[in-house]
């Protein structure tokens, strides 16, 4: 089996990349497409004359990054092999749309190539169908052949500490499905108004992307693919302090150099970093000769700091880079009961553990006043029934954050996917998994029978298409290259015509 089974017991996911199942034809189409009704549904076949009369069936269980690019080199490694993709949100592509910034419309492109394998003929996609509750995983395992989960991370970590159920206080991920329209968090409705300062916890690219959406000048945000409602909300926000919270120094910073770079170059942003934080020590000085990024992430820091005036401008916008500080507790408003008005956090030092460089604490603590919290501080997978821990189990298998955790960025993808289709053709070669010839499954028909029995309203590629286009045709009504359908309804109604 693949090295990287083990690795299910800690991640089992999406990250934001929901499921999609890529889908070959069934045994019984014909050469030319034609129409199979199940329920009130129609569903559209291809031409699948090239098939075999009993393909490998296999079921990737998240349409994002790791997903589609899964599909992807199976499809090219397996010529007869039937796949299809499923996600519990009626639109593909994960983390692409959820999870990539809306002012890094070219990260987005990739959808280009994620299009094309779902409109190959052996490829289907199933929206708003929910691993655990559509369908059951021993369920997908008895019709196909390999079933191969790459659904992402959809929770979040908690630090665990006093105060952490406060108002004001949210994961950056939730902050980032907001603003990106996705329908599970369309009403978070963060407090922007009522605050100028805001804390950040973490310091990796989702950190700062959530401090650079806060920061940017409205009018920049005005014509890109933001949500409608997370724009309004923007647009009346009085925040104007950011704080960048890190447990370790500058040198440890997880974010890459082309995100800082963007955020160190906002229009008219005061940046304030201590001189004394940027001290190194011989040890930093090793990592930085091992990690090309982070001495490149440590030599724009120092610039920034180098560079920047005394104070800030009246009225100026501010980002502050906090380095040495883990977060103790958050303290409750006395104006406005049961909502942060601050961010304790203890000073540390580093510590050298195991050949890395880790936080500890001094006793010397301080508080931050703020009355928004986010904390980007990891991601984590959400578990499904009917799997055991670092249990063996022949043709399932993992990709994506869910097998290496959620690291990375998109592309990193790509090699994980590689890695994980080159266990199935491996395991198939030396005979680990049941050959098609002796063992014929299912597959798409099967699942189709079983959802429609179930009432699960299925929204195929061809509806997110229709998804597609109404969001373009809306937002080309306000210069935006599109307007998200923000509502589980919306969604299905336009997707379901």
């Amino acid at each position: 089996m693949s090295e990287s089974w083990p690795l299910l017991a800690v991640y089992l996911v999406e990250c934001g990349d929901s499921a999609i199942t890529c889908l070959s034809s069934c045994s019984t189409l014909e050469n030319n497409t034609k129409m199979a009704a199940f329920g009130s549904r129609a569903w559209i076949s291809r031409t699948f004359s090239s098939l075999s009369s009993n393909p490998l069936r296999i079921c990737i269980v998240g349409s994002g990054p790791a997903g589609f690019y899964t599909a992807d080199k199976m499809l090219k490694a397996h010529q007869t092999a039937q796949i299809d993709i499923l996600d519990r949100l009626p639109t593909p592509f994960g983390l692409v749309r959820s999870g990539v910034a809306s002012d890094h419309p070219e990260t987005k492109i990739v959808v280009n190539q994620f299009t094309r394998v779902a409109q190959n003929d052996r490829c289907m996609f199933f929206g708003n169908v929910n691993l655990g509750s559509s369908v059951l995983l021993k369920e997908l395992r008895e019709l196909y052949h390999v079933v191969v989960l790459a659904y992402g991370a959809e929770s979040d970590r908690v630090l665990g500490i006093p105060g952490e159920d406060l108002e004001g206080i949210y994961s950056a991920r939730e902050f980032v499905w907001w603003y990106n329209g996705h329908p599970d968090c369309r009403n978070l409705a963060p407090d922007l108004e009522s605050t100028d300062t805001a804390v950040v916890l973490g310091q990796g690219n989702v950190a700062l992307d959530v401090a650079r959406i806060l920061l940017r000048p409205i009018e920049e945000l005005s014509s890109t693919d933001i949500a409608t409602h997370a724009f309004a909300a923007l647009q009346r926000s009085s925040i104007r302090k950011v704080y960048l919270v890190g447990r370790r120094g500058p040198v440890q910073a997880a974010c890459t150099a082309k995100e800082l770079r963007e955020i160190l170059g906002l229009k008219d942003l005061y940046i304030n970093i201590q001189e004394s934080d940027l001290k190194k020590t011989a040890i930093d000085e090793e990592e930085m000769k091992n990690s090309r990024i982070q001495k490149r992430v440590y030599e724009l820091l120092c610039k920034a700091a180098g560079s920047s005036p005394a104070s800030p401008s009246p009225g100026q916008r501010e980002l502050h880079f906090v380095f040495f500080r883990r977060p103790d507790r958050f303290l409750d408003s006395d104006e406005r009961q049961g909502h942060v008005r601050a961010a304790r956090f203890e000073k540390t030092a580093l510590k050298v553990d195991l050949d890395k460089q880790v936080a500890v604490g001094t006793g010397q603590f301080e508080d931050i006043e703020c009355g928004l919290v986010l904390k980007s501080i990891g991601y984590k997978s959400v578990p499904v029934d009917g799997l055991a821990f670092d249990q063996h189990r022949e043709g399932l298998y993992v990709c994506g954050w869910l097998k290496r955790g959620p690291t990375g960025i998109v592309a990193t993808n790509l090699y994980c996917a590689e890695e994980t289709v080159g266990s199935i053709t491996e395991d198939l070669e030396s005979g680990q998994l049941a050959t098609v010839s002796s063992s014929p499954k299912a597959g798409r028909e099967g699942l189709l029978q079983l959802l429609d029995g179930r009432n699960v309203r299925v929204v195929p590629f061809s509806g997110w298409e229709k998804i597609d286009s109404e969001e373009k045709r809306q937002g080309s009504l306000t210069h935006k290259p599109r307007e998200k359908l923000a509502s589980w309804q919306g969604l299905l109604t336009v997707g379901s015509k």
